[in-house]
C-alpha cells in the first residue's frame, strides 16, 4: 500500500511526512480486488470457468495474444487449457470495489481539501492536484463532486501560491476540472479568476505561461465565456502575440491560435483582433456575416489604421466586397464602405488594386450625381479622398472607361465636371479634388487633357485664386496643381499672377516663411522657377515686392547651413536659384534689375553655387545666369576718359605719346569689377566655369560652355579672351566638348567657341595637327544646321582644311 493511494494510481514519489493523510485514513487494499494480470485494482471483474478472476480489458488481451501466437487459450495463472473463453460478469465483486473506491476517494479528496491552503507544504499540495485530476480524468460525474464540495475556488485560490510547480500544477488542474463541463466553468468565471489567468500569458516562465493558454482554450469553448476573455484588457494582444511569435513552443502557439478561434464568436473580440493585427476573422465577417454584421466590422475597418502591406491584403480580400456595398447599399452601409475603402486607398500599392477591382467608376458617379439619390456633402469629401489616392497611385487611369462612349476620367466633359464641383463645394472637398487633378496632372499621358480642358473652361484664374485662401492643405494643393500645369501653361498662369489682385504676393509669402522648409513651400519655388523667365511685366512686378531680395536671404541661409536636413530642401534651393535667376533676362531692359544685382552681389552668389556639387540643376541654372550677366559685362564696365593732347601736339605730333592707363580689364577694354559690372574675370569664375565643362549632365556643361563663350563674343577682344581660357586651361576640356558629340545643341556651342579660338594663330596651327578635331569640324560642316555649317567652315579655314577663297557660303556675317 506504501507509495500509491489506491493500487491504480501512484501520484510520484513523495515523502513520508506527505503521506501521513494516506496512512491514516484510506481503507486497506484487497487482494480480491486486484487484477492477477495488472497488479491494479479492477473496474469491469469477469470471472473464467475455472473460477480465477480479471479485469475484463486485461484478459481479453490475453486471449488474444494466445490466438495470435496458435495457442489454445490457458489461464494465466494455472497454465491450463481452456475449454470456453466466455467472461462472466463478477457482479457483486464489481458493487463491492465500487463502494470501497467511493468510501476511498471520499476519504482521499477530504485529505486533499484539508491540503489545498497556501501553509500546506509544496508536495501535499501537489500531491492533492494530482488526485483531484485523477478522479476528474477517471470518471467525468466525479467533477460533480469536485464542484459540490466546494473545491473548485480553493484551487484557484492556490494560484497565489510562491511556487511555480504549484500554480503550473494549478491552472493543469483547472483544465482538467471545467473539461467538457459547462457548470464548472461558469463558476471559474466568477469573480477576477479569467483576469489572473490571463495574467499569466505574460509571465516569464513558460510552463505556466502554457498551462494558462491551454486553460483558456478550454474556457473559450464557452461561448458565454469568449465575451468575458476577450473584455480582459491585454488578452486578445497577448494572445495574438503568440501566435506569430517564433520562441513559444509549438503546442501553445497552436492553443493560442484555436483560443482566438474560439473567440471570433463574439463581434467585440474580433474588433480587438483586428485592432491587434489579427484581420482576418474581420475580413471574413465583411464576405460572409449576415449584413448588421458586414455594416459593422466595415465601419469598424473604415477606424483601424493599418500598416502598408496589410492594406494590400485587405484591399485584395474585401476589396470588391466593398465596392458592391458601395454601389448598391443603404446609405448607412455605403458610408461604411466609402470609410473603409478611404483606409484602404491610403497606401499606393492598394490603391492600384481597389482600381482593378473596378473602384472608378462607382466612385466618379458618386462625385457627380446630383439629385435623389446624391451622397450628403460629408460623403462626398470621403468620395473625393478615395479618388485622389487612387489617382495619386501611378495607375493608368485614363484607360479605364467610367461612362458612355468610352468616356475616361480625363474626359474634357469629365474635368470640367471636376471644375464645377471645385466652384461649388467648400475646402475640405475642394481641397480633395484639386490632389484629383495633381494626379491627373503628374502623368505625361493625362497632362494634356487636363491643360486642353482647363483652357477650354476658362477656369485658370479661379485656380489661381486658391493661392490665397487660409486652410493650409487647400493651398498647398492648389500650388502643386499649378506647378504640374506651369510647363505647359506658363503665360498663361503669368498673366494670371500679375496684377494687383494678391495672388503673387500671396506666392511670394509662402516662400518666405521662416519654418523650416515645407513641401509647399518647395512648390511655390518650383511654380514660379517655371513661369517664362522672360515675362518682364512679372519680373518687375517681384522687383517692386521685394521679391528676390527674400529670396537671396533664403538662398544664402541654406548655402551657409543655417538651414539643412529637410527632404525639401534640394526641390527648394533650386527653384529659389531658378527664380533668381529671371532678374538675369532683363538686365537690358530694366534699370532696376541691374541695381539689384549690384546691390546684393548677385553676380558673386551664382559664382558660389556653381560649385553646389550634386545639385546639377543649381549649377546649369547660375552658370545660365552668369552668362547672361557677363554679357551685360561689356555695356557697364566703365571706359577711360584719355586726358586731352596738348596744345603743341597737332604741331608736332612726333613730340606727342599717347596716354597709357593702367588697371583695365583686358577683355572688356575697361574698368571693371564683380559687383558693378558682373565681370567674370575679376569675380575668378572662368577655372569654375571650365571645371563644369567635364559635368556628367550635358545640360550644365552647355550652360557652363555658354557662359564662357562671354568671353569671346563680339564687342570684346577675343584675343585676349582667348589668353584668358588658355591660362584657365579650358582649351582642351572646349576641344573635348566638341569631340563627344553629346547633343546637337552643344555641338552647336563648341563649334561656335571653338571658331573663335581658332582666330588666334597659334591655337589654329596646333590643332591642326588633331585630325579627330578636324573630323568633328567637316561632320558639322556636312551635318548640322546652316547656321553651324557657315561658322564649322570658317574654323576649317583657320586650320587649313577649306582654302579662303572656296567660299561655299557667299555674303556671311
Amino acid at each position: 500500500m506504501a507509495g500509491s493511494w489506491d493500487g491504480s494510481y501512484n501520484p510520484g514519489s513523495q515523502s513520508d511526512e506527505s503521506f501521513h493523510f494516506e496512512r491514516l485514513y484510506i481503507e486497506p487494499i484487497y487482494d480480491a480486488f486486484l487484477c492477477p494480470l495488472t497488479k491494479q485494482v479492477m473496474c469491469d471483474p469477469v470471472t473464467l470457468e475455472n473460477g480465477q478472476t480479471f479485469e475484463r480489458e486485461a484478459i481479453e488481451k490475453w486471449f488474444k495474444e494466445c490466438k495470435e501466437s496458435g495457442r489454445r487459450p490457458v489461464c494465466p495463472l494455472t497454465l491450463k487449457e481452456l475449454k470456453s473463453t466466455d467472461l462472466n460478469p463478477s457482479i457483486a465483486l464489481r458493487n463491492t470495489i465500487e463502494e470501497w473506491t467511493t468510501r476511498n476517494e471520499a476519504a482521499q479528496l477530504d485529505m486533499a481539501r484539508r491540503s489545498l491552503n497556501i501553509g500546506s507544504s509544496e508536495n501535499d499540495v501537489l500531491l492533492s492536484l494530482k488526485f483531484i485530476q485523477h478522479i476528474c480524468q477517471k470518471n467525468q460525474s466525479n467533477k460533480h463532486v469536485v464542484r459540490n464540495a466546494d473545491l473548485i475556488p480553493m484551487i484557484v485560490d492556490m494560484l497565489k501560491s510562491s511556487s511555480r510547480k504549484v500554480r503550473s500544477k494549478v491552472l493543469e488542474t483547472l483544465q482538467v476540472v471545467v473539461e467538457e463541463d459547462a457548470d464548472n466553468k461558469a463558476i471559474l468565471a466568477e469573480g477576477d479568476t479569467v483576469r489572473t489567468i490571463v495574467k499569466f500569458l505574460s509571465h516569464e516562465q513558460s510552463k505556466e505561461r502554457e498551462e494558462a493558454v491551454s486553460l483558456l482554450y478550454e474556457l473559450s469553448k464557452s461561448e458565454a465565456l469568449c465575451e468575458k476573455i476577450g473584455s480582459i484588457n491585454g488578452s486578445i494582444l497577448i494572445l495574438v502575440g503568440m501566435t506569430s511569435s517564433k520562441s513559444e513552443n509549438v503546442l501553445t502557439v497552436e492553443k493560442a491560435d484555436k483560443t482566438l478561434e474560439n473567440l471570433e464568436k463574439c463581434e467585440n473580440n474580433v474588433r480587438q483582433m483586428a485592432e491587434n493585427g489579427r484581420l482576418q476573422p474581420l475580413l471574413t465577417q465583411i464576405l460572409e456575416g449576415p449584413p448588421e454584421t458586414k455594416l459593422s466590422m466595415a465601419a469598424y475597418l473604415g477606424e483601424l489604421v493599418l500598416n502598408n502591406d496589410v492594406k494590400v491584403h485587405v484591399a485584395r480580400t474585401v476589396g470588391a466586397s466593398l465596392i458592391n456595398i458601395m454601389k448598391s447599399g443603404s446609405m448607412q452601409s455605403r458610408e461604411a464602405a466609402l470609410k473603409a475603402l478611404n483606409q484602404i486607398s491610403s497606401y499606393e500599392a492598394s490603391s492600384k488594386v481597389l482600381i482593378e477591382t473596378g473602384i472608378l467608376p462607382p466612385l466618379v458617379k458618386d462625385l457627380f450625381t446630383v439629385g435623389a439619390n446624391q451622397l450628403p456633402m460629408r460623403l462626398k469629401e470621403v468620395s473625393a479622398t478615395i479618388l485622389a489616392n487612387v489617382v495619386n497611385s501611378g495607375y493608368k487611369v485614363d484607360s479605364i472607361p467610367i461612362g458612355p462612349d468610352h468616356q475616361t476620367l480625363v474626359s474634357e466633359d469629365n474635368v470640367h465636371s471636376l471644375l464645377r464641383l471645385i466652384s461649388n463645394t467648400g475646402p475640405p472637398i475642394e481641397c480633395k479634388l484639386l490632389q484629383v487633378l495633381v494626379g491627373l496632372t503628374s502623368s505625361p499621358t493625362t497632362v494634356l487633357n487636363v491643360v486642353a480642358a482647363i483652357k477650354s473652361s476658362g477656369a485658370t484664374n479661379s485656380l489661381v485664386q486658391f493661392i490665397e485662401v487660409p486652410q493650409n492643405d487647400l493651398r498647398m494643393a492648389s500650388i502643386k496643381l499649378l506647378l504640374n500645369l506651369s510647363p505647359h501653361m506658363g503665360q498663361e498662369l503669368a498673366d494670371a499672377l500679375r496684377g494687383t489682385v494678391g495672388q503673387l504676393s500671396s506666392l511670394i509669402r509662402v516662400i518666405s516663411e521662416n519654418m523650416g522648409i515645407s513641401e509647399e513651400q518647395a512648390a511655390a519655388a518650383g511654380l514660379l522657377a517655371e513661369l517664362p523667365e522672360r515675362d518682364l511685366g512679372l519680373t518687375r512686378q517681384m522687383l517692386d515686392e521685394g521679391a528676390f531680395q527674400l529670396i537671396i536671404s533664403r538662398v544664402v541661409k541654406i548655402r551657409q547651413g543655417e538651414i539643412r536636413g529637410t527632404r525639401f530642401v534640394t526641390p527648394f534651393l533650386e527653384g529659389l536659384v531658378h527664380v533668381l535667376a529671371r532678374v538675369t533676362f532683363v538686365l537690358s531692359d530694366e534699370p532696376g534689375a541691374v541695381a539689384l544685382c549690384r546691390e546684393s552681389g548677385l553676380a558673386a552668389l551664382f559664382i558660389d553655387l556653381l560649385q553646389a556639387n550634386g545639385l546639377d540643376n543649381v549649377q546649369m541654372v547660375s552658370a545660365a545666369a552668369l552668362e547672361n550677366l557677363s554679357q551685360e559685362s561689356k555695356n557697364l564696365t566703365r571706359l577711360p576718359e584719355l586726358p586731352a593732347p596738348g596744345f603743341c601736339a597737332p604741331i608736332f605730333p612726333c613730340f606727342s605719346k599717347p596716354a597709357v592707363i593702367t588697371g583695365l580689364c583686358c577683355v572688356h577694354r575697361g574698368t571693371c569689377s564683380l559687383r558693378e559690372s558682373f565681370c567674370l574675370l575679376e569675380g575668378q569664375a572662368v577655372h569654375k566655369l571650365v571645371a563644369l565643362l567635364d559635368h556628367t549632365n550635358e545640360k550644365v556643361v552647355e550652360a557652363a560652355l555658354a557662359a564662357l563663350s562671354t568671353l569671346l563674343d563680339d564687342g570684346v577682344d577675343i584675343e585676349k579672351g582667348v589668353i584668358i581660357l588658355c591660362e584657365a586651361e579650358g582649351i582642351q576640356p572646349i576641344l573635348d566638348v566638341l569631340l563627344e558629340k553629346r547633343t546637337e545643341n552643344l555641338r552647336r556651342r563648341a563649334v561656335w567657341v571653338v571658331e573663335r579660338l581658332l582666330r588666334t594663330d597659334d591655337i589654329a596651327y596646333e590643332v591642326s595637327g588633331y585630325q579627330n578635331v578636324s573630323t568633328a569640324l567637316v561632320d558639322a560642316f556636312h551635318h548640322a544646321d546652316c547656321r553651324t555649317r557657315q561658322i564649322a567652315e570658317r574654323a576649317l579655314k583657320h586650320v587649313d582644311k577649306i582654302p579662303n577663297f572656296s567660299g561655299i557660303f557667299p555674303n556671311m556675317g
